[in-house]
């Protein structure tokens, strides 16, 4: 099956970015791309397979004129900086995306919508020490990631947001297991192929179960998603 579309990838240049782009491609869609002028050229082998929009994510004018038309948009959340970068990358997409549209924002296993997740100590101390030392260095701010899902949540628009466990790089071993709440047993293995996570976040914008959902992955062909599909 593909699909078909306009479909914007907010972060294109990334790792994640460069892998939703040729799952996208993959699928049938026409991609606009949006990254940093600097990393623009990061996209040079989907040269004249997409449309690239150089800026800053946060940049208003500049989601304003790459969502223009698009059905699909696809945002990767980065925690850049201390001066709200996802919170304001999020506010734009939320703003100017045409009515309807479906909107797949991607982030890490921290994110808890409802307050039922039970996260390992390993991950508890990286958020409690981590995320400070980030911010007082200047480099990232985890709590800028949570007030973008906060408002994704309390949107009226049809939102999914993919929380990511650890990630590693590797061939695709398929599309990923998901569960609503860290902890539970499903997610244990902790780990998720990138490909892969790009791979959900495209196929989540023909998933109309996963409107209003926030799902967490994990590899389909990790122990504990295999130890669940045997039961």
């Amino acid at each position: 099956m593909t699909a078909s579309g306009k479909v914007c990838i907010v972060g294109a240049s990334g790792k994640l970015g460069q892998y939703m782009v040729q799952h996208a491609l993959d699928r049938g869609y026409e991609v606009v791309g949006v990254c940093r002028e600097q990393s623009v050229r990061k996209l040079d082998r989907f040269k004249d397979r997409i449309a690239v929009i150089p800026g800053a994510t946060d940049d208003r004018e500049v989601i304003e004129r790459a969502v223009e038309g698009c059905g699909e948009v696809l945002v990767v959340l980065v925690p850049r900086g201390v001066h709200g970068y996802s919170t304001g990358t999020t506010q734009a997409v939320l703003d100017y995306s045409r009515p309807g549209a479906r909107l797949v924002f991607s982030c890490g296993w921290h994110i808890t919508r409802d307050g039922k997740d039970v996260y390992s100590w390993k991950l508890k101390t990286i958020v409690k020490i981590g995320g400070p030392l980030a911010r007082l260095a200047r480099f990232a701010d985890l709590d800028d990631q949570v007030e973008a899902c906060r408002r994704i949540f309390q949107s009226d628009t049809r939102w999914t947001v993919v929380r990511g466990s650890d990630l590693e790089e590797g061939e695709s071993q398929g599309l990923p297991v998901w569960s609503r709440h860290v902890g539970d047993p499903i997610l244990a293995s902790n780990i998720t192929r990138r490909v892969d996570f790009a791979l959900f976040m495209v196929r989540a914008l023909e998933n109309d179960e996963l409107v209003h959902e926030a799902p967490a992955i994990v590899g389909c062909q990790t122990p504990s998603a295999l130890a669940d599909a045997a039961t």
